[in-house]
Formats: structure tokens, C-alpha cells, sequence
């Protein structure tokens, strides 16, 4: 393992003994509902005139009930570990699809405590949560969950920790078929501001209550995936071919256990995504392929406990480079206006519908865990492991 410090939550003795190891399942892909959205919509206002609370962060905070108003009101229903989300149809904001959801945590059923969330999909294709807002005359910034101290190639200083964001793997499929199925997709300036707590400029840490469940969960020493300590990392920073995993953690290419299908307009078309588990099955991966391209998403723990924003409270830690999207941010103009994620003598050809990106396929593929995936004929039928 290499040299590098493990993370360390804070917390009191009795904090720890009070606190509860948390569950690990592996599970099916979620799938929506088999409700149509008027049924969807009775239930959810059924819940609330039932005399439960809905909880909204943003400017909306006052008068929750501006939200339906408003058109937000939700038109499927997903189930996950006990947590249901309850899903409105799609908008678009800030070159994003966003869907407003509203998330009823785990042992709510009954006493109706929902939270408006925002959930959005980013290059990589994945489904996020965001943790908070930054609306000023200079900038428009979707919060991305927690920070992190980064330290590489002779940079260094406090980042978005962007993978705290990422919704359970599990449901990954689900929201792109809610996505997918949507009415016609709505330009929304409104949303964001509505839902999310609007934060000072320049404030990229998330607030309390995005961070206390985390912490909380990982003060906890059962729950810490090796021991906080990264189960995967590069030899040599800029040498894709370096990457490392820690013992048993390695992608088992034989324990497929879900694969969906979606589009990507910008990828070109069919997009497959693999969830695949580690050999001693305590975190699991998503690949995700489409007709060029190949790319990991951040790995997670297959623990069922989730946040009120519908994310898991036990994170991975991971090397990031491990992560790059297969177009991701590049200065392709050499102006010096973008941070590049790619590194330097990797970056492709510029994205043909967003120049600001470039194609990562030069560094993901010389990665030894995308040629094993490539080269793996996976099951398109997979089953649940026990």
C-alpha cells in the first residue's frame, strides 16, 4: 500500500459506542415503480396532508409547499434499502439535466419526513445529489459534497471530494429510465436556488447536514473500508499503467452483478454500464462502455444505509485519476481559463459538443484494470451474489 495518510474522523468515545456497525448487501439494479405518475403524484400529497413534513434547504425554505405549486411534484417512485425516492420529471439547467426529487429516508414510512433534493447527471454519466448552491452576479455552482486534500504533480490544496455526491450504484439504472421516460424536458433557471441552500461565493465545503451522516457512519471503526486507507492508487503519478489495487479489492470480473443500458448523446450512442464487485466483495464498480470509450466511476461500498440525500453514509477511498471520465475538462484552447483533470501528456482529441472537454481515452485505456475489462466476456445476464 503506498505511503499515503489514512483519513480520520473525529468523534467522542460515546459517539463511537453508541453507534452501530452498518449493513452490507448486495443487491439488484432498483427499477421504478409499476405506479403511473397521477398515482405517484395522489400518494405524495396524500403523505404531506397526512401532516408530514417537507423539508427544503433553498429559498423555498419558508413555503415548501411553493414546490408543487410550482410543478414539482413528483411522477415515479424508487425504492432502495428501505429509503424511497420519490422523482419528478426531468429539467434542464446550467447545460445539466436535473431531476427535483424528494427523499424519505429509511424508518420514515408513516411519520412522512421528506427532503427536496436535487439530483443531476455529469459527464461521466453518473447520477449525483447535490449538496448545496452558489448563486452570485459572478458564479452559478452546484455544490459537490464534501472536500478532500489533494496533493499531486506539485498542486496542492482543498477540493471538491466530487464521488461523495455519486447516488447508489443500485439506482444508477432506474434514474436513467426515469430520465429517459420523462416528459418533454423543461428549461428550469428556478431550481437550483428553490431547493438547494444558497451559499456565499468561493464556499465549495457542503454544510452540516451533508456531513454529519458521513461522519457520524465513519466514526464508527467496522465501518471503515480499509481502514480508511486507499484501495487503489498509481506507482507513479503520471503513468496510467501504474495503478495498484490493495489486496481483495480488485475489480472480480466473474461477480458481474447488474448491467443496464442507456444513450449518450454526447458518447456517440448505446451506453452499457457493468457493475462488477471486488473479490472480497465489500466495494463494487461501475464501468461504464459506450462505442469508443471505456471509463470507471469511483468505487463504492455495498453498506445500505443512506443520507437524506439519498447517498451512502461510508465512503471509499480511492485514487480519483482512477475515475476520469472518457471526456473530462481540458484547456484544448491553451488559455489557461480551464483546470485541467486530465493529465497533461494524456488528453485526446477536444468532445465535438463541448470544447472545453477532451477525450481521457488515451489514459483510461492504459490502465491494466480497462484492458482486463475489455478483454472479459461479461455475462449481459448476470445474477445477485449471495
Amino acid at each position: 500500500m503506498p505511503a499515503k495518510q489514512k483519513e480520520r474522523f473525529a468523534g467522542t468515545d460515546s459517539t463511537v459506542s453508541n453507534a452501530k456497525a452498518v449493513e452490507r448487501r448486495i443487491v439488484a439494479n432498483a427499477v421504478p415503480a409499476d405506479m403511473t405518475p397521477r398515482a405517484v403524484a395522489a400518494e405524495f400529497r396524500k403523505l404531506l396532508a397526512a401532516g408530514g413534513k417537507l423539508n427544503v434547504d433553498g429559498t423555498a425554505k419558508s413555503d415548501p409547499a411553493l414546490l408543487l405549486r410550482r410543478g414539482y411534484v413528483p411522477r415515479f417512485i424508487v425504492d432502495l434499502f428501505g429509503t424511497r425516492f420519490y422523482l419528478c420529471n426531468l429539467r434542464h439547467s446550467h447545460d445539466l439535466k436535473l431531476m427535483p426529487a424528494y427523499v424519505q429516508p429509511a424508518g420514515q414510512r408513516g411519520k412522512a419526513a421528506v427532503f427536496a433534493r436535487v439530483f443531476y447527471k455529469d459527464s461521466s454519466l453518473v447520477w449525483r445529489a447535490a449538496s448545496h448552491y452558489i448563486n452570485t452576479a459572478e458564479d452559478q455552482w452546484i455544490g459537490k459534497g464534501a472536500v478532500k486534500w489533494y496533493d499531486k504533480r506539485g498542486e496542492h490544496g482543498w477540493v471538491s471530494a466530487e464521488e461523495t455526491t455519486n447516488l447508489p450504484f443500485e439506482m444508477q439504472a432506474a434514474l436513467d429510465d426515469v430520465s429517459q421516460r420523462s416528459a418533454r424536458t423543461k428549461g428550469d433557471r428556478k431550481i437550483l436556488f428553490l431547493i438547494l441552500r444558497n451559499a456565499p461565493a468561493n464556499r465549495i465545503r457542503p454544510y452540516h447536514s451533508f456531513e454529519s451522516p458521513r461522519a457520524k457512519a465513519m466514526r464508527v471503526p467496522a465501518n471503515r473500508i480499509n481502514d480508511n486507507a486507499p484501495i487503489s492508487w498509481f506507482e507513479h503519478d503520471d503513468d496510467p499503467r501504474s495503478l495498484k489495487f490493495e489486496s481483495g479489492f480488485e475489480p472480480d470480473f466473474k461477480a458481474v452483478i447488474d448491467v443496464s443500458t442507456s444513450q449518450s448523446y454526447m458518447y456517440g450512442g448505446k451506453i452499457e454500464k457493468y457493475r462488477i464487485a471486488s473479490r472480497n466483495r465489500l466495494v463494487q464498480y461501475l464501468f461504464v462502455e459506450g462505442p469508443k470509450h471505456v471509463w470507471l466511476i469511483h468505487p463504492q461500498s455495498v453498506t445500505t444505509e443512506l443520507s437524506t440525500f439519498g447517498l451512502r453514509t461510508i465512503e471509499v477511498n480511492a485514487d480519483e485519476d482512477m475515475g476520469i471520465p472518457g471526456y473530462e475538462f481540458f484547456d484544448n484552447s491553451g488559455d489557461g481559463e480551464i483546470d485541467d483533470q486530465i493529465p497533461r501528456d494524456y488528453a485526446g482529441e477536444p468532445c465535438p459538443y463541448d470544447p472545453d472537454r477532451a477525450d481521457a481515452s488515451p489514459w483510461n485505456d492504459r490502465m491494466p484494470v480497462v484492458r482486463r475489462f475489455r478483454r472479459a466476456r461479461l455475462s449481459r445476464n448476470p445474477a445477485v451474489l449471495s
